[in-house]
Protein backbone atom coordinates (compact mmCIF):
# COMPACT_ATOMS: atom_id res chain seq x y z
CA UNK A 1 0.00 0.00 0.00
CA UNK A 2 1.80 3.21 -1.15
CA UNK A 3 2.07 5.83 1.27
CA UNK A 4 2.30 2.90 4.36
CA UNK A 5 3.76 3.84 7.80
CA UNK A 6 5.02 1.38 10.60
CA UNK A 7 4.90 1.64 13.84
CA UNK A 8 8.32 3.22 15.04
CA UNK A 9 8.70 1.76 18.65
CA UNK A 10 8.22 -1.76 17.78
CA UNK A 11 10.33 -1.95 14.71
CA UNK A 12 13.11 -0.30 16.85
CA UNK A 13 12.57 -2.91 19.82
CA UNK A 14 12.36 -5.78 17.55
CA UNK A 15 15.80 -4.55 16.10
CA UNK A 16 17.31 -4.16 19.93
CA UNK A 17 15.86 -7.69 20.67
CA UNK A 18 17.88 -8.93 17.42
CA UNK A 19 21.40 -7.30 17.90
CA UNK A 20 21.10 -7.98 21.48
CA UNK A 21 20.61 -11.65 20.58
CA UNK A 22 23.25 -11.69 17.85
CA UNK A 23 25.80 -10.46 20.39
CA UNK A 24 25.02 -12.75 23.17
CA UNK A 25 25.22 -15.93 20.55
CA UNK A 26 28.69 -14.57 19.60
CA UNK A 27 30.67 -15.81 23.23
CA UNK A 28 28.58 -19.61 22.63
CA UNK A 29 31.47 -20.04 20.02
CA UNK A 30 34.22 -19.67 22.29
CA UNK A 31 34.50 -23.49 23.37
CA UNK A 32 34.38 -24.45 27.27
CA UNK A 33 37.14 -27.19 28.52
CA UNK A 34 35.64 -29.69 29.67
CA UNK A 35 36.68 -31.08 32.88
CA UNK A 36 39.39 -33.71 31.41
CA UNK A 37 40.93 -30.75 29.52
CA UNK A 38 41.05 -29.18 32.37
CA UNK A 39 42.60 -31.87 34.90
CA UNK A 40 46.30 -31.62 33.60
CA UNK A 41 46.20 -27.75 35.00
CA UNK A 42 47.45 -26.70 31.89
CA UNK A 43 45.19 -23.52 31.73
CA UNK A 44 47.43 -21.37 29.66
CA UNK A 45 47.59 -23.97 27.29
CA UNK A 46 43.76 -23.67 26.93
CA UNK A 47 43.59 -20.47 27.09
CA UNK A 48 46.02 -20.33 23.77
CA UNK A 49 44.22 -22.73 21.69
CA UNK A 50 41.46 -20.54 22.15
CA UNK A 51 43.02 -17.28 20.81
CA UNK A 52 41.52 -17.40 17.57
CA UNK A 53 37.85 -17.44 19.27
CA UNK A 54 38.38 -14.94 21.94
CA UNK A 55 39.65 -12.32 18.57
CA UNK A 56 36.96 -13.48 16.40
CA UNK A 57 34.16 -12.75 19.23
CA UNK A 58 36.00 -9.44 20.12
CA UNK A 59 36.25 -8.14 16.59
CA UNK A 60 32.40 -9.37 15.72
CA UNK A 61 31.40 -7.75 19.34
CA UNK A 62 32.98 -4.23 18.84
CA UNK A 63 31.50 -4.76 14.78
CA UNK A 64 28.15 -5.03 16.28
CA UNK A 65 28.32 -2.84 18.92
CA UNK A 66 29.23 -0.21 16.32
CA UNK A 67 26.57 -1.29 13.97
CA UNK A 68 24.01 -0.95 16.86
CA UNK A 69 25.02 2.79 17.78
CA UNK A 70 25.09 3.61 14.29
CA UNK A 71 21.61 2.08 14.12
CA UNK A 72 19.93 4.02 17.08
CA UNK A 73 21.76 7.36 15.97
CA UNK A 74 19.79 7.39 12.56
CA UNK A 75 16.72 5.89 13.67
CA UNK A 76 16.36 8.89 16.12
CA UNK A 77 16.34 11.62 12.95
CA UNK A 78 13.47 9.38 11.48
CA UNK A 79 9.87 10.78 11.80
CA UNK A 80 8.41 7.62 10.50
CA UNK A 81 9.27 4.24 8.84
CA UNK A 82 7.98 3.26 5.32
CA UNK A 83 8.15 -0.09 3.38
CA UNK A 84 11.41 0.85 2.25
CA UNK A 85 13.20 1.65 5.66
CA UNK A 86 11.71 -1.56 7.17
CA UNK A 87 12.98 -3.64 4.55
CA UNK A 88 16.52 -1.89 4.31
CA UNK A 89 16.44 -2.85 8.28
CA UNK A 90 15.63 -6.17 7.76
CA UNK A 91 17.85 -7.07 5.89
CA UNK A 92 20.45 -5.54 7.87
CA UNK A 93 18.88 -7.44 11.06
CA UNK A 94 19.53 -10.72 8.63
CA UNK A 95 23.49 -10.36 8.14
CA UNK A 96 23.38 -9.20 11.86
CA UNK A 97 21.75 -12.77 12.52
CA UNK A 98 24.29 -14.63 10.41
CA UNK A 99 27.32 -12.78 11.77
CA UNK A 100 27.67 -15.71 14.85
CA UNK A 101 27.60 -18.14 11.81
CA UNK A 102 30.32 -16.54 10.50
CA UNK A 103 32.33 -15.29 13.30
CA UNK A 104 32.39 -19.67 13.79
CA UNK A 105 33.70 -20.32 10.19
CA UNK A 106 36.49 -17.71 10.49
CA UNK A 107 37.73 -19.18 13.34
CA UNK A 108 37.47 -22.59 12.75
CA UNK A 109 39.61 -21.74 9.43
CA UNK A 110 41.39 -19.10 11.25
CA UNK A 111 44.34 -19.02 8.79
CA UNK A 112 42.41 -20.09 5.87
CA UNK A 113 41.41 -17.32 2.84
CA UNK A 114 38.12 -18.75 2.21
CA UNK A 115 36.35 -18.48 5.93
CA UNK A 116 37.52 -14.80 6.42
CA UNK A 117 36.87 -13.71 3.06
CA UNK A 118 33.61 -15.01 3.68
CA UNK A 119 33.37 -13.00 7.11
CA UNK A 120 34.41 -10.05 5.72
CA UNK A 121 31.41 -9.88 3.24
CA UNK A 122 29.05 -10.90 6.36
CA UNK A 123 30.19 -7.59 7.63
CA UNK A 124 30.16 -5.73 4.21
CA UNK A 125 27.07 -6.72 3.68
CA UNK A 126 25.76 -5.21 7.03
CA UNK A 127 27.72 -2.31 6.22
CA UNK A 128 25.99 -2.04 2.53
CA UNK A 129 22.40 -1.69 4.13
CA UNK A 130 23.77 0.26 7.01
CA UNK A 131 24.69 2.59 4.57
CA UNK A 132 21.45 2.52 2.58
CA UNK A 133 19.76 3.30 5.69
CA UNK A 134 21.62 6.19 6.10
CA UNK A 135 21.16 7.32 2.33
CA UNK A 136 17.52 6.59 2.37
CA UNK A 137 16.82 8.24 5.93
CA UNK A 138 18.75 11.37 5.61
CA UNK A 139 17.65 12.17 2.37
CA UNK A 140 13.90 12.01 3.19
CA UNK A 141 14.46 13.68 6.73
CA UNK A 142 16.34 16.27 5.47
CA UNK A 143 15.42 19.60 7.23
CA UNK A 144 12.50 18.06 9.41
CA UNK A 145 14.01 16.07 12.22
CA UNK A 146 17.32 18.27 12.45
CA UNK A 147 19.72 16.55 9.63
CA UNK A 148 21.32 19.47 7.88
CA UNK A 149 23.46 18.77 4.86
CA UNK A 150 26.91 18.77 7.23
CA UNK A 151 25.02 16.41 9.83
CA UNK A 152 23.49 13.91 6.47
CA UNK A 153 27.77 13.84 4.91
CA UNK A 154 29.34 13.00 8.17
CA UNK A 155 27.08 9.85 8.89
CA UNK A 156 26.74 8.67 5.09
CA UNK A 157 30.85 9.00 4.98
CA UNK A 158 31.15 7.02 8.31
CA UNK A 159 28.35 4.19 6.33
CA UNK A 160 30.13 4.38 3.58
CA UNK A 161 33.87 3.75 4.92
CA UNK A 162 32.62 0.33 6.97
CA UNK A 163 31.26 -0.60 4.43
CA UNK A 164 34.39 0.27 1.39
CA UNK A 165 36.97 -1.46 4.32
CA UNK A 166 35.21 -4.52 4.64
CA UNK A 167 34.67 -5.34 0.95
CA UNK A 168 38.16 -4.29 0.10
CA UNK A 169 39.13 -6.74 3.19
CA UNK A 170 37.37 -9.64 1.76
CA UNK A 171 38.83 -9.09 -1.51
CA UNK A 172 42.74 -8.60 -0.75
CA UNK A 173 42.09 -11.93 1.24
CA UNK A 174 43.08 -13.59 -1.67
CA UNK A 175 45.82 -11.69 -3.14
CA UNK A 176 47.14 -9.94 0.49
CA UNK A 177 45.70 -12.04 3.29
CA UNK A 178 48.04 -10.99 6.17
CA UNK A 179 47.48 -7.33 4.92
CA UNK A 180 43.57 -7.63 4.76
CA UNK A 181 43.13 -9.17 8.26
CA UNK A 182 45.03 -5.81 9.92
CA UNK A 183 42.95 -3.55 7.62
CA UNK A 184 39.89 -3.09 9.73
CA UNK A 185 42.41 -0.95 11.82
CA UNK A 186 42.06 1.76 8.38
CA UNK A 187 38.46 2.16 9.61
CA UNK A 188 39.13 3.87 13.15
CA UNK A 189 41.98 5.64 10.96
CA UNK A 190 39.53 7.14 8.29
CA UNK A 191 36.98 7.06 10.75
CA UNK A 192 38.57 10.00 13.03
CA UNK A 193 39.78 11.78 10.12
CA UNK A 194 35.96 12.02 8.79
CA UNK A 195 34.97 13.20 12.45
CA UNK A 196 37.78 16.04 12.29
CA UNK A 197 36.82 17.25 9.25
CA UNK A 198 33.56 17.85 10.20
CA UNK A 199 33.79 18.90 13.85
CA UNK A 200 33.69 22.19 13.46
CA UNK A 201 30.78 21.94 11.52
CA UNK A 202 28.78 19.28 13.68
CA UNK A 203 29.46 21.59 16.75
CA UNK A 204 27.26 24.59 15.22
CA UNK A 205 24.58 21.71 14.92
CA UNK A 206 24.87 20.98 18.32
CA UNK A 207 24.73 24.07 19.58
Amino acid sequence: MKGETFNKARVISFSDAVFSIAITLLVLEVVIPSYKELQPGNTLQILQNRIPSFIGLVVSFMVTALYWIAHMRIFKFTSTIDRKILWYNMFLLFFIVLLPFSTAFYVKGFMLKGPFAFYCFNLAAIGFFNLMLNVYITKKEKGKTGITTAFAKFIKYRAFNAFFIWVLAGLLAFYLPWVARFLFILLFIIEAIITRFYHKKLEKIES
